[in-house]
């Protein structure tokens, strides 16, 4: 595998798209293993059929067929663009954003299409190289509190981030690969460094498909030769406790893309006699540090990261990075070296002189016994220079809005208590778990004009 590059220095060279044995295992699941050989082969053959153009949107989600449209792609010099979304309209923006370079889109079937013929297949590996300075993908944030940005990633930054995730996480399986099944989707940041990077320049195994009930990750995982790597989400592994749904032995799970309270994480290590190592990053940095949540607060950076406090949050300095990048997380740092997050500037909350964080609340709000899922957020104020009321929507079968907001008494100062609270079946997380604002808001005010449910504000009547 590639060598990390050096902070600031201009990568140059080529660097082997798919690296090892051509007879390792890179692909697995309900059609059997593909091998790294085999799996080269395809994805020569799918680039002689591309369309001319500088860049390609991926919509597989099944993961085999990303991996090879990726690939593809790669081969004839084209950009990955990775949506937040497959939402027609999200595709269609980000579709004319590179019209003028020429773009177009890969779904699953496009990018499954192509056959291989065996007379033709080259030597595995022979051409299957790319500059290491040249683009590589373009990630996009959810959204979720606003609208997607767009940041780009070379080859050798995906290269040196994938030797970083290595030291972070090797030492869950030993010195056999890994066999990954994962539950976020490939366009995703974090699905793209775990399940399709580490394959490609990490020697790991990746399961084919995205399983999302607890039976069918189970099933995956069975599927699984060797040792197995469970990645997902906090939603996705409350899911799977909740389901009580038994998974065979694993070397460990790793968790992102929104905060893994402790008690979460402790009841899946339990449960599962395994660690869960939770990582922590950004669509803007990559991964930049772990945790073992379930024992520690504390996170670690992961090699070559450094942080530099900010007043409205962190820069972030890192080998994979071409220049400092600015969080709006904020950190307070150790004297070991490691450091905790302390929310975000814009959800910290100032009311009647006391403070907390949206975060905090959020993460009380969870740990009100039947509340399956929930998510705190400050309104807008009513009018200038007033203070935002807070408001909660949860996932709470048999309880009543009351209930919740009395259990969360015993915790939560009276004037940070949820003015407004609706209950929902579920909530709309997209495919890695995350809210957007504007979503949220428009439940809470569907719920204002229908059967509103608004609770007793502290010492005054419902709002």
């Amino acid at each position: 595998m590639s060598a990390v590059i050096q902070a600031h220095s201009p990568p140059s060279g080529r660097l082997t798209l798919a690296a090892g044995d051509p007879e390792r295992v890179l692909v697995f699941g309900d059609g059997g293993t593909l091998t790294l050989g085999a799996f080269q082969a395809r994805a020569r053959a799918l680039a002689a059929t591309l369309p001319e153009a500088r860049h390609v949107v991926h919509l597989a989600e099944d993961r085999q067929r990303f991996l090879l449209g990726f690939c593809a792609a790669a081969l004839r010099g084209q950009v990955a663009l990775l949506p937040p979304s497959g939402a027609p309209g999200t595709v269609a923006e980000i579709l004319e954003a590179h019209a003028s370079d020429g773009a177009y889109r890969l779904d699953a079937a496009a990018a499954g299409a192509s056959p291989v013929a065996a007379s033709t297949e080259a030597p595995a590996g022979a051409g299957f190289e790319v500059d290491a300075g040249a683009l590589a993908a373009i990630g996009y944030t959810s959204g979720s509190t606003g609208k997607p940005q767009a940041h780009a990633k070379t080859w050798a930054a995906f290269a040196a981030g994938t030797t970083q995730n290595l030291a972070a996480l090797q030492d869950l399986w030993g010195a056999a690969a890994p066999w990954i099944v994962a539950t976020v989707p490939p366009q995703h940041m974090y699905g793209m460094e775990l399940s399709v990077l580490l394959p490609l320049l990490g020697g790991a195994a990746v399961h084919a498909g995205r399983p999302l009930l607890p039976a069918d990750v189970a099933r995956a995982l069975e599927q699984a030769q060797a040792s197995r790597l469970l990645v997902t989400t906090p939603v996705h592994l409350r899911a799977l406790l909740q389901s009580e749904v038994v998974l065979p032995p694993l070397a460990g799970i790793v968790s992102a893309t929104a905060p893994l309270p402790q008690e979460l994480a402790a009841a899946a290590e339990a449960r599962y006699r395994t660690e869960v190592r939770e990582l922590f990053g950004s669509t803007e940095t990559c991964v930049i540090a772990c945790r073992r949540t379930a024992h520690d607060a504390a996170w670690t950076p992961l090699p070559g990261v450094r942080l530099a406090p900010q007043p409205d949050g962190t820069l972030v300095q890192a080998p994979h990075l071409p220049a400092p990048v600015a969080l709006a997380d904020l950190v307070e740092l150790q004297a070991d070296g490691r450091f905790r997050l302390c929310g975000r500037q814009a959800d910290l909350l100032e009311i009647a002189g006391k403070r907390a964080s949206l975060g905090d609340l959020t993460r009380r709000l969870l740990a009100v016994p039947g509340v399956e899922d929930g998510v705190v957020l400050q309104l807008e104020p009513d009018r200038a220079g007033g203070v935002g009321r807070i408001a909660a929507l949860a996932v709470a079968p048999g309880l009543a809005a009351a209930d919740i907001v009395e259990a969360l008494r015993g915790s939560v100062d009276p004037v940070f208590l949820p003015r407004r609270l609706r209950l929902l079946p579920r909530l709309p997380r997209n495919g890695t778990g995350k809210l957007r604002r504007d979503a949220l808001l428009a439940l809470l005010e569907e719920a204002a004009h229908a059967h509103s449910s608004a609770v007793p504000e502290a010492g005054a009547g419902a709002s």
